[in-house]
């Protein structure tokens, strides 16, 4: 379902982890980069993942970087 709901391209970059009670989703990202050009992103990211109202509402997004 992510890569539908984020596109392949960040898809391909990202793993979300999970949802937290307060609705911010922690999503792993491959490298620094990315995680400022997401950071960007995020308003259109967070319209996407809210668009179909069956799963919690994601109120944030927090990026954290993928471990080597």
């Amino acid at each position: 379902e992510w890569p539908r709901l984020v596109g392949g391209q960040i898809a391909s970059v990202t793993e979300p982890i999970g949802l937290q009670q307060d609705g911010t989703l922690i999503v792993m990202v491959t490298t620094h980069a990315w995680m400022q050009e997401l950071t960007m992103l995020e308003p259109e990211l967070l319209a996407s993942l809210n668009r179909d109202g069956t799963r919690p509402p994601v109120t944030k997004l927090r990026w954290i970087p993928r471990r080597s």
